[in-house]
């Protein structure tokens, strides 16, 4: 199966199965717009725990907000979005298909790395034990005339990034023969600026309403509210403040499922720190997320920084950690060094003094931000995408597993009796459900053969089965199944809170930090 089938295949699994729904589907859908299922939301609920419990809980100096989503419309006038929050877009003349220029690139220049993999990949198969990689791709000629080509687009790239070149990103599309993948023509219009950002109106009449804006990210609730913490949470530098959110991007060319929609979420963390501090901080909190999400055991390799060589008008240093997605390494999280730009731009336009006193050198100034940013819906992905297995067992039969991370699986334990028209065994499987539900998010399953109900569970990403039979009413014992290897063992029921929780507890996460 090909990493595009796979990535079909679960998108397909996510909706048959309660985890991602395309929105308003009775209405023909929304485009670039989904609703969470049942399992969806459980997934999504214990990432964001996952990921507060990290910044409020294990750091004494992080605390949390919760901003509106309407905003004084001077506030994106302040943070530049009015005037700068756009995409380089270009139409084909044959299709009538939109897309975004820089991404166009982008997936070309992602095309010559795949073809230099693959001259790698047989390399390696060829010289097996013997093969020295790094020197292949030095002197391979193969190798070495892609990389030619991935560096001229590259930096072509690069310099019409830093200097805004409109003209230059469609010079660079049309001398790469990028075509159309509907047209299959390179007939494009010129490449121009388009703002992201949804605007609404507020007001009792049509002719008294302001137009406001539906807030592109939730960083800025954090940076207006920066003296409200800071007083009354008597706050020392350093300090952050964490939000989740919802955050919305009139994006034309949204794509590849739930990575890149108009309704989003995110988690924000801002920490503010003393001028001159920035770089080492910077450091520290690259570290500390990498950690975080190597933490949840799906794979260093699949991980990587991917530094930024143009800045945004507000950083002086900026990241991206990239996970290995169906559709190869884009970002998940982003790390950016954002100076005293918000804040000062905020003094600037409120006409308010936004400055921190410090005690220690009785001065004040304005705070240096830290900002690290992920996308809750990306991480969805990020985990539903390395949890989708298909695997032949020795029987020959086939199952899909999600091997989604214990603590993070929306179901933690399935309780079944044998029989479902067994009332001793309904009645004790029963109340084994009544007593794990206080700790565990449990599913009670009496429908279909035993074998049916391990493999819906398998498809959910349920950790533990625990199956109630007629030896249970007698010996007190019961069957536990674990999800990663099917291995099936009789425990006692009095034991079943401590194996579940062993395994699942969130806590066991956090301690690992």
């Amino acid at each position: 199966m090909t990493q595009d089938e796979l990535f079909k295949v679960l998108v397909a699994h996510c909706k048959e199965y309660g985890f991602i729904f395309p929105s308003s589907e009775i209405y023909d859908g929304l485009a670039a717009v989904y609703d969470y299922g049942q399992m969806g939301s459980e997934l999504k609920n214990n990432i964001k725990s996952y990921w507060w419990n990290a910044m409020t809980r294990l750091n004494e100096n992080i605390v949390g907000i919760d901003s509106c989503i309407f905003m004084h419309p001077r506030i994106w006038e302040a943070s530049g979005h009015v005037g700068a929050f756009n995409d380089p877009l270009i139409d084909n003349k044959d299709s009538k298909k939109r897309y975004r220029a820089d991404v166009l690139i982008e997936d070309y220049l992602g095309k010559i790395e795949e073809k230099i993999n693959k001259e790698v990949a047989k390399g390696r198969k060829k010289f097996g034990d013997s093969f020295n990689e790094e020197q292949f791709r030095a002197t391979n000629p193969n190798v070495l005339r892609e990389k030619a080509k991935w560096d001229t687009v590259h930096d072509r790239y690069v310099a019409a990034e830093k200097a805004n070149d409109l003209a230059e990103y469609k010079n660079i599309i049309v001398d790469c023969g990028i075509v159309c993948p509907i047209s299959g023509t390179c007939n494009w219009t010129d490449v121009r600026q388009f703002n992201l950002m949804f605007s609404t109106s507020m007001g009792s009449t049509s002719e008294g309403a302001s137009t406001i804006y539906l807030r592109p990210e939730t960083a800025q609730g954090i940076f207006v509210n920066y003296l409200n913490v800071q007083k009354t949470g008597r706050m020392k530098l350093p300090f952050g403040i964490a939000q989740i959110g919802k955050a919305f991007r009139n994006e034309i060319v949204a794509r590849q499922f739930i990575f890149r929609m108009r309704e989003f979420e995110q988690m924000e963390m801002q920490f503010f720190i003393k001028p001159g501090t920035e770089l080492d901080w910077f450091a520290k909190w690259k570290e500390n997320r990498m950690k975080w999400h190597v933490n949840l055991g799906m794979g260093a390799e699949n991980y990587r920084f991917h530094d930024h060589e143009k800045l945004a008008h507000y950083a002086n240093a900026a990241t991206d950690i990239e996970f290995n997605f169906p559709f190869g390494f884009k970002e998940l999280e982003g790390v950016h060094s954002r100076t005293d730009f918000d804040l000062g731009n905020h003094q600037k336009f409120s006409g308010k003094k936004i400055q921190y006193f410090d005690p220690e050198t009785n001065e004040s100034y304005g705070p240096y931000v830290i900002e690290t940013s992920i996308g809750v819906d990306r991480m969805v992905l990020a985990v539903l995408s390395h949890a989708y297995k298909e695997e032949t067992l020795e029987n020959g039969e086939s199952r899909v597993v999600l091997s989604i991370p214990a603590p993070l699986a929306p179901v933690k334990c399935a309780v079944m009796p044998l029989l479902k028209n067994n009332e001793e065994l309904v009645g004790l499987a029963q109340k084994i459900m009544d007593d794990l539900k206080f700790d565990f998010n449990c599913q009670y399953d009496e429908k279909d053969s035993i074998g049916k109900r391990y493999r819906r569970q398998d498809a959910i990403g349920t950790p533990f089965c625990v199956t109630v039979d007629h030896e249970s009413l007698t010996d007190g014992c019961v069957t536990i199944r674990a999800r990663g290897t099917m291995e099936q063992k009789r425990v006692a029921i009095s034991e079943l809170r401590s194996i579940i929780d062993k395994q699942v507890n969130m806590n066991n996460l956090l301690r690992n930090l």
